[in-house]
């Protein structure tokens, strides 16, 4: 398949996602890619996409090894496209908090496409806002399978994911299976529901929540806003005996999902819009990314993705301080808070690879 590669929708520790479009049609591509050398995590998801066939998981569109032009060997990885970005990107143009109607609909589609992963053998392992896509209808399906492996009855003793959505089991390097995921489901609900995921300290220090997680007995705790279903519902997700926890069958019969009807998709009129409407409008985002690949090597950035919901609070914080100048007669616009041309920061994403007692115990903790 013969394709041009376009603006980048997302990077990662070793890869970078870009939009593409196919020679021979009108057709728009995500291709993930990596450099030859440092694609063994790629290769390793894409053999798994290719096996996998859903409504609910992205689609597999199939991956080559290509000579760019700089001279790089990369190893991509084509997939459909979801115009309408991630579940966080969402949650975060929504102001910080989806309402429950929404989260009850995203929820139930997360489910079903874990669901159809483990009739396949398969558990993701990063379930999270940001793995999560909204496609040409609305729909959420699964996204970025990098962490992702098969169900052995002896489980590997490497983890992977993201602290702040990490079961206890996975925080002590225990065990690494479907109930971690369905943990992970009930940290993305909260998520959902608040604009950030639980343990806000995670980005800030994330082998304590590790600590706080595995050893210290703790739960998330559940938004005050939710109904009493949703909160027996996250309730059900978030037993810290893994074998407690429900299982995704069982939730998607939840009344907290199964009395409520489905609803048609809100799509983000901003992702079509040619104004922003906020500092994490998509079409700021590619303006900024357009900028930043005249500055860069594109296939030689090791950042990880962007959380917006991590940069609504850094903007909501910073007008906060112009609000609350000192002053009862409104905001100080003319307080000098930094440069006000430079709208954007880098956030790091957070990935833990190891247990709790390596990575205290390491020098070089992996954090990217």
């Amino acid at each position: 398949m013969e394709w041009t590669r376009g603006r980048i929708l997302g990077r990662g520790s070793t890869a970078t996602v870009y939009a593409a479009t196919c020679h021979n049609s009108d057709d728009i591509l995500a291709v993930k890619s990596s450099e030859l050398h440092r694609s063994e995590f790629l290769q390793r998801e894409a053999k798994i996409l290719s096996s996998l066939n859903s409504q609910y998981v992205i689609g597999y569109r199939g991956s080559e090894t290509k000579r760019e032009s700089n001279g790089v060997v990369t190893y991509n990885l084509l997939m459909e496209y979801a115009p309408y970005g991630t579940l966080t990107d969402a949650t975060a143009k929504n102001g910080g908090g989806l309402d429950e109607t929404r989260i009850v609909k995203y929820t139930r589609e997360i489910l079903r496409g874990l669901e159809y992963i483990y009739s396949k053998g398969i558990v993701h392992c990063d379930v999270k806002g940001s793995n999560v896509v909204l496609a040409e209808k609305g729909e959420a399906k699964i996204a970025d399978f990098g962490c992702s492996k098969r169900v052995d009855p002896e489980f590997e003793s490497t983890v992977m994911g993201t602290p702040a959505f990490m079961a206890p089991e996975v925080a002590r390097g225990e065990k690494q299976g479907k109930e971690s995921d369905i943990w992970a489901v009930g940290c993305t609900v909260i998520e959902m529901a608040t604009g950030s995921p639980p343990w806000t300290e995670a980005r800030e220090d994330p082998v304590s929540v590790l600590y706080r997680v595995g050893y210290c007995g703790e739960t998330p705790e559940l938004p005050c806003l939710l109904t009493e279903e949703a909160k027996d519902f996250l309730e059900k997700c978030l037993k810290r005996e893994a074998k407690e926890r429900w299982t995704a069958t069982q939730l998607l019969n939840h009344p907290f999902l199964n009395t409520k009807p489905d609803i048609e998709p809100v799509l983000v009129s901003g992702f079509v819009s040619s104004s922003p409407t906020s500092v994490t409008d998509q079409m700021f985002w590619r303006s900024v990314e357009e900028e930043e690949e005249d500055e860069t090597e594109e296939l030689q950035d090791d950042s990880r993705d962007l959380d917006r919901s991590s940069l609504w609070g850094c903007y909501s914080e910073r007008i906060g301080r112009l609000r609350c100048a000192g002053r009862l007669d409104g905001p100080r616009w003319d307080m000098e808070v930094e440069d006000w041309i430079t709208v954007r920061v880098r956030c790091e994403g957070t990935m833990i690879s190891g247990s709790y007692e390596e990575l205290i115990n390491s020098e070089n903790v992996f954090v990217n």
